[in-house]
């Protein structure tokens, strides 16, 4: 889901319950007790979470980022006068359960819309805000990732540690590795093979999207692939299981296909 894709759950649920304290704090001296304030949040609360979401996880994806601007300032004035008619449905509430039908009793944060409009459309925007940054953060992040991949094609090679000397293997000439614990059997095309001391999980690290991880014992090049299907791999005459737990992934990165 594209809300909880953009943050954690976890992230939105501390997000609210801050700005429901917070916004208590603040309208509290305008009460006569701290719990009124709380009750008169909590009925302000599913119109602002309403408007939040549907501002930042639609009008913005719909219409702001794909350039309809027209359509994004119109449905942005239909949210604004949706949002201030809720905040005056929040106002009656609040003038039957709080102030019991009694205009003197009204706080004047309870009965002021313009307030309650400048109070929400903040949340608002300090949410875009927020997300604007993890955004960035997020596409900053795949950018490097996306350098780093690149980079281990271009040296085409990598170094390993083996009977005390420091060998170079180009990719191509890998056929597969086999996990031996804490260390790696790298074999190769020349029917020889090479241990190192590495566990094979950070020895995948190192590695582009060449080689594909089908168990956790085993890490293929796709190069010397010769059949598979979505039980094992073959690699000429030898077969290599293909696990529960790799094996939506070992499929994907070999056909290209996505599978459910």
């Amino acid at each position: 889901m594209e809300i909880f894709a953009a943050m954690k759950s976890y992230v939105h649920i501390i997000f609210w319950i801050v700005t429901l304290v917070l916004l208590s704090v603040i309208f509290a001296p305008y009460y006569s007790s701290f719990e009124e304030s709380f009750y008169f949040v909590s009925m302000l609360m599913p119109v602002v979470i309403g408007t939040c979401y549907f501002f930042n996880f639609y009008l913005v994806p719909k219409y702001l980022l794909v350039r309809r601007y027209g359509a994004f300032i119109l449905y942005s004035i239909y949210m604004l006068l949706v949002s201030l008619y809720l905040e005056m449905l929040v106002i009656m509430l609040a003038f039957i359960f709080l102030a019991e039908y009694s205009y003197h009793n009204m706080s004047p944060v309870s009965s002021d819309v313009f307030v309650l409009a400048v109070t929400l459309y903040f949340i608002v925007f300090l949410f875009s805000f927020i997300l604007l940054i993890r955004r960035t953060f997020i596409k900053e992040h795949d950018i490097n990732a996306l350098k780093a991949e690149k980079q281990k094609y271009e040296v085409g090679q990598f170094t390993i540690r083996s009977e005390r000397q420091l060998k170079t293997l180009t990719y191509d000439e890998v056929t597969y590795i086999e996990s031996l614990g804490d260390y790696v059997k790298i074999h190769l095309n020349n029917s020889t093979h090479v241990v190192t001391k590495e566990k094979i999980s950070k020895l995948e690290e190192r590695l582009p999207e060449m080689f594909v991880r089908i168990h956790r014992s085993f890490i293929v090049n796709k190069q010397s692939v010769s059949a598979y299907n979505k039980e094992e791999v073959s690699i000429g005459e030898l077969q290599l299981p293909i696990s529960r737990t790799y094996k939506k992934l070992a499929w994907e990165r070999l056909s290209g296909e996505l599978i459910g």
